[in-house]
């Protein structure tokens, strides 16, 4: 059970926001979101091959 009082615990609002805003697909480099549409395409291989491709640059 939670120790904090429920006012010391933030409002659930701000939490579920920046949890919408995590799952938005809003990454600066395109090859990152070309190797997630090949995993959701079921293309694992091509998506792994890609993200080794990335690797050095990480």
């Amino acid at each position: 059970m939670d120790a904090r009082s429920p006012s010391a615990r933030p409002p659930d609002g701000p939490r579920l926001l920046l949890e919408r805003a995590l799952a938005l697909e809003c990454d600066i480099d395109p090859m990152i979101l070309r190797a997630r549409l090949l995993r959701r395409q079921g293309a694992a291989l091509q998506a792994l091959c890609l993200e080794q491709e990335l690797l050095p640059l990480f």
